[in-house]
Formats: structure tokens, sequence, C-alpha cells
């Protein structure tokens, strides 16, 4: 014990700092870099295109560019329900984004069964819920996908 205790009291003496070396703060970044580039323009062919791209713009600038690239889907849930409304309707495509939804945001599930990117990103694309068997691309469980 007595060993320990004159170990404690020279190591803090012999790794104090000194007056003429000072500690400075480092520089670091923890921003994460977006993966999704995000298309902030206005689709004015159509009514439904013009108010589903208000919708999207207005989701961008209020809550995911604030919230940062967290999602761990790619892509993630906004630009899946997007890409879901274009390729179908906004019934289906409705219906897809909220079975996804719920699907991936279930905290008990196991991620061993997604399959995903270099970067860490799970694999989660639209044509995995269209129910088009000459759509789907099937890739293997625990496989990376290139990107």
């Amino acid at each position: 014990m007595k060993i320990f205790l004159v170990l404690m009291i020279l190591s803090t003496h012999l790794f104090a700092q000194v007056d003429w070396e000072k500690w400075e703060a480092a520089d670091i970044s923890y921003e994460l870099k977006s993966i999704d580039k995000k298309n902030y323009e206005f689709d004015t062919g159509s009514l439904s295109g013009l108010l589903m791209s208000s919708m999207k713009n207005i989701y961008y600038f209020t809550i995911s560019d604030l919230d940062g690239d967290n999602c761990p889907f790619h892509p993630s849930c906004s630009n899946f329900y997007v890409s879901a409304v274009k390729q179908t309707n906004i019934f289906k495509g409705t219906l897809m984004f909220a079975d996804r939804f719920t699907r991936d945001s279930n905290l008990f599930k196991s991620r061993n069964h997604y399959k995903f990117y270099s970067h860490g990103k799970f694999h989660d694309p639209v044509e995995i819920y269209t129910l088009k068997e000459n759509v789907i691309n099937h890739i293997p469980q625990k496989s990376v996908v290139d990107d």
C-alpha cells in the first residue's frame, strides 16, 4: 500500500503542468459529415410535387439540418419518404414510409439482418418495400453494399 501511495504522489509530480509548457485547447470538430446530398429545389411540375418538395424543404431546414446526420439508415427516413412518393403515389408512399419507420425504429430488434454500406449506414432502400419482384435486388444479410 505504501508503494502504491508513493507511486501516486510521484506520478502527479512527474506529469504536472509546468509554467513554460502550457496546455492549449485542441481544435477538434465532432461534426458528422452528411453522406446524403440534400436537394433543396422545388418541383414545379405539378401541385402535388410543389407541395411535397415544400414540405421536404421545411423539414430539412427546421429539423434535419439541425439534428445532424445521425440516421443509421441509407437513405434517411425523409429521403426514403420522398423517393417512395415519387416512385408510387402519395398514399402508397405514406404506407411504405409508415411501415419502414415503425419497423426500423424498434429498439428491441436486432440489426443483424440488415445489409450495410462501408461507411456504416444500414442498406434499406425504397425498392425493398415496393413488393415488385422484378425491382427487388436481394443482397445476403450482413454483407457490405457497394457505395
